[in-house]
């Protein structure tokens, strides 16, 4: 009874002036706009779900731990070897020389490239690091390690075998070893073993100069350097600078050389 009476005003209300017309439009826009929210609602949810999919799609997908085993190749191994004649990126090494210290089987006697002073200043460098614990840094074989009971003592670069080595055994000696001494291609790289080598040579002949192999104006022996700072024990002394003009030269000495 109470159901038909409201359906009664209902009808009558709809039926009623411009103002009940109104009231009842109103009315039925409501469904409306709570179904299209429900729509956007579902669209967004179906939108999230997509997402997650593919998300996860590419966070986890199938991938091999390096070195692992593996069903989908023949021989069982995740890691795939190199393609026969791969060179990877500058690592050609066409310039057989430079590498080997060869020419064919034998060893060359000439440096690939010129020898300056800052070539021998690196090969000097690289020579006190990784040579002198060993051969010295006079290259006599009277090093740290020997003098410590070291199994053999290497021999002087200044015996008459050594002396007449070409350049190329010096550097195949450093790439590949030579009796137990172990090779050093890995700490050092090609570069640095010829500027080492070049240093080698330098002090093969510092130890057998004569007056006739010094430049003219050089006194011998060399004067000693002059430190603009001595250094501490924990700082390095400082070079004075090698030019000796007028404006470089201390007040004192200016006055001294005034007298």
């Amino acid at each position: 009874m109470r159901l038909f009476r409201q359906m009664n005003r209902r009808s009558g209300n709809g039926h009623a002036g411009s103002g009940s017309a109104h009231v009842g439009t109103g009315a039925l826009a409501r469904p409306v706009e709570r179904s299209s929210t429900a729509l956007s609602f579902t669209a967004l949810l179906v939108l999230i779900a997509l997402s997650c999919a593919c998300r996860l799609d590419m966070h986890v997908q199938p991938r091999q731990n390096p070195l692992s085993h593996s069903d989908f190749f023949t021989d069982q191994r995740s890691a795939r070897p190199l393609v026969e004649g791969t060179v990877a990126r500058g690592q050609l090494r066409e310039d057989t020389y430079f590498y080997t210290g060869k020419i064919g089987n034998n060893p060359g006697d000439v440096m690939p490239f010129p020898v300056t002073k800052e070539i021998l200043q690196r090969g000097r460098e690289r020579f006190n690091i990784f040579c002198a614990p060993c051969h010295s840094r006079l290259g006599d074989g009277n090093g740290f390690v020997p003098s410590r009971g070291f199994a053999r003592k290497p021999p002087s670069f200044h015996i008459a075998r050594l002396q007449k080595a070409p350049v190329g055994y010096f550097y195949d000696v450093i790439t590949e070893g030579f009796g137990i001494m172990p090779d050093y291609a890995s700490q050092i790289p090609p570069r640095d073993r010829w500027d080492i080598v070049a240093y080698v040579r330098a002090l093969q002949l510092s130890q057998d100069a004569t007056m006739a192999d010094v430049p003219a104006g050089q006194k011998i022996p060399s004067e000693p350097p002059e430190f603009r700072e001595p250094g501490s024990g924990a700082t390095l002394p400082v070079l004075a600078p090698e030019s000796t003009s007028e404006e470089t030269k201390p007040e004192a000495q200016k006055k001294d050389d005034q007298k």
